[in-house]
C-alpha cells in the first residue's frame, strides 16, 4: 500500500518548437520542484509524444500531478493524463521567454487553454493554476502551496476523526453525518457517547493517573490549587481521551462539553482538550466536528496548535476581532509560557486554561462552514495576533485583520457563518484557497 506523498511532474509538448529552450525550461523546473518536495517523479525526458507520455504515466502513482505545457500540446495530451488519474492536477504555463520578431519558442499559453479546457470537460471543477517561469517568486509560492494543500487533501483521506456525544441544543451547525464527512473530504468520522469515555474514567485508580497528573503540571501553571478531587477527576479523564485517541488512531476530535461534564462528572473537558491540542489531536470543544476538522487542516499547513474560539469584540479604531473561548486553547499558545489553571467562567468548576495567546506576525482566521443552500464554503482572512493579555476569563486572542475588521464581522454575519473560528500562526491563506480549488469547495476571502 501507498504511504509516501507523491508529486508527478508531466511536461507534455510536441518537438516542433524551439527545444533548446524548453530543455532549459525541463531542467528549471525539475530543480524547483526538487526544492518544494521528497518524493518528486520526473521522466527521463520531455514528453512530446503521446507514447512517450502513456509510458510515464504507467510509472507513476501520483497524489498531485504538475501538468506543464513545456512547449504547446494539445488536447489529448492532457485527456490522457486525466483518464489515468484522479488525483489533484496543477496547471504550469510557462512565459514565453523570448519576444524578438522571430519564431515562437513554446507556445505554452496556447497549450494551456487546450489542457484546461480538457480539464474542465472532464471534472467540471476549478483547479489550481500558474502562469510563469521556473525562477520567479509567485512562481515557486504558488506551487508550493498546491503542494501543501495537496497533502492536506490526501491525509484527510486517512483521517480517523471522532465525535465525543452529540451538540448542545442550539448548536447543530457543528454536527457532520459520517456520509458527507467521507463523500467531500474523505474523512472517517467515528463516534462515541461522551458518557463512555466518563464511564471508562471512572475506573482509574489514583495511581493509574498520576503519570498524567504530572504531565500536566509540566505544561501548566496551578493545578495543585485546584480541588483535589477535580484534579484526579481531570486527570483520568485525560488518560480515557488519551487512550481513546491512540486505540483509534484519532487525529481530530469534536467533544461535547457543557452541560454533561459539570453535572454528571462534576469537572470540566476543558484542559482534556487543551492537552489534546498540545500533543498534536485537533481537538475542538462544544462537539463542532467541522471546528475540529478546520482545525486539523490548520495545523496539518502550520505544523503547529491553532487556536479555537468565537468572535467576541471587535474595535474598529484598533482594526481587530477578539477570539475567545472558556479554555481549551493548547498550552503552548500561551502568551511568555504562561498557561495558567482557573475555573470555568460560568460553571466556576476547574481546571480550565487562562491565558492571553502568543503574538505572531501572520495569522489566518479560517472555518470550514455550510451556507443556506447546504453547500460548503471556507471563511479565509489574513491579519496578525497582538502581543495582549487575556481579554476575558479563559483563553483569548487579539487579531488585528489585514483588510478592515468592521466589513469582516459584518460581512461574516450576514453572510451566516457558524459562531466558532480557528486562528492558525501563519499565513496559510494560498494553500487554504488551493484546497478549496482541490475540494471544489467555494473560498470566501474576507
Amino acid at each position: 500500500m501507498k504511504q509516501d506523498f507523491q508529486v508527478a511532474y508531466i511536461p507534455i509538448g510536441v518537438p516542433t518548437y524551439h527545444l533548446e529552450t524548453a530543455q532549459k525550461e525541463f531542467d528549471k523546473s525539475v530543480n524547483l520542484l526538487n526544492g518544494l518536495t521528497d518524493n518528486l517523479k520526473v521522466p527521463k525526458e520531455m514528453l512530446l509524444s503521446i507514447d512517450l507520455l502513456k509510458e510515464f504515466l504507467g510509472q507513476i502513482d501520483p497524489d498531485l500531478i504538475v501538468l506543464q505545457n513545456i512547449t504547446f500540446a494539445n488536447a489529448a495530451y492532457a485527456s490522457e493524463v486525466l483518464r489515468a488519474f484522479d488525483c489533484p492536477v496543477l496547471l504550469w504555463t510557462l512565459r514565453e521567454p523570448v519576444i524578438d520578431g522571430t519564431r515562437l519558442r513554446l507556445n505554452s499559453l496556447t497549450g494551456a487553454y487546450s489542457a484546461a479546457n480538457a480539464i474542465r470537460s472532464f471534472r467540471n471543477e476549478p483547479f489550481p493554476y500558474v502562469f510563469g517561469s521556473p525562477e520567479e517568486e509567485n512562481v515557486k509560492a504558488k506551487i508550493d502551496a498546491v503542494i501543501k494543500a495537496a497533502k492536506v487533501k490526501k491525509s484527510m483521506r486517512e483521517l480517523n476523526m471522532a465525535a465525543v456525544g452529540h451538540t448542545p441544543q442550539g448548536f447543530g451547525f457543528g454536527r457532520a453525518m459520517d456520509a458527507e464527512m467521507m463523500s467531500t473530504f474523505g474523512v472517517n468520522l467515528l463516534s462515541i457517547e461522551a458518557r463512555e469515555l466518563i464511564d471508562v474514567a471512572k475506573t482509574y485508580s489514583d495511581e493509574e493517573v498520576d503519570e498524567f497528573i504530572n504531565d500536566a503540571k509540566s505544561r501548566m501553571n496551578g493545578l495543585d490549587n485546584m480541588p483535589e478531587n477535580n484534579v484526579k477527576d481531570f486527570a483520568r479523564l485525560y488518560k480515557s481521551y488519551k487512550e481513546y485517541v491512540e486505540n483509534n488512531n484519532i487525529k481530530a476530535l469534536a467533544s461535547r462539553c457543557w452541560p454533561d461534564f459539570f453535572t454528571a462528572y462534576g469537572t470540566p473537558v476543558c484542559a482534556v482538550l487543551a492537552i489534546l491540542n498540545d500533543l498534536g489531536v485537533a481537538a475542538s470543544c462544544e462537539a463542532d466536528t467541522y471546528g475540529a476538522l478546520s482545525m486539523y487542516v490548520g495545523m496539518e499547513l502550520t505544523n503547529s496548535p491553532v487556536f479555537f474560539g468565537d468572535p467576541v469584540s471587535m474595535d474598529e479604531k484598533e482594526n481587530t476581532i477578539t477570539l475567545w473561548h472558556c479554555g481549551t486553547a493548547a498550552c503552548t499558545l500561551a502568551r511568555e509560557d504562561n498557561a495558567e489553571v482557573g475555573v470555568h467562567c460560568n460553571r466556576k468548576i476547574g481546571p480550565t486554561l487562562e491565558f492571553g495567546c502568543k503574538p505572531c506576525e501572520k495569522v489566518t482566521m479560517f472555518r470550514i462552514g455550510i451556507d443556506s443552500k447546504g453547500e460548503f464554503r471556507f471563511f479565509i482572512a489574513k491579519g496578525k495576533a497582538l502581543d495582549k493579555p487575556k481579554q476575558f476569563y479563559g483563553t483569548s486572542v487579539v487579531v488585528e485583520t489585514e483588510n478592515d475588521a468592521a466589513t469582516i464581522v459584518n460581512d461574516s454575519v450576514r453572510a451566516g457563518f457558524e459562531p466558532h473560528f480557528v486562528l492558525c500562526y501563519g499565513d496559510i491563506a494560498k494553500e487554504l484557497n488551493a484546497l478549496a480549488d482541490m475540494l471544489n469547495i467555494t473560498a470566501i476571502n474576507m
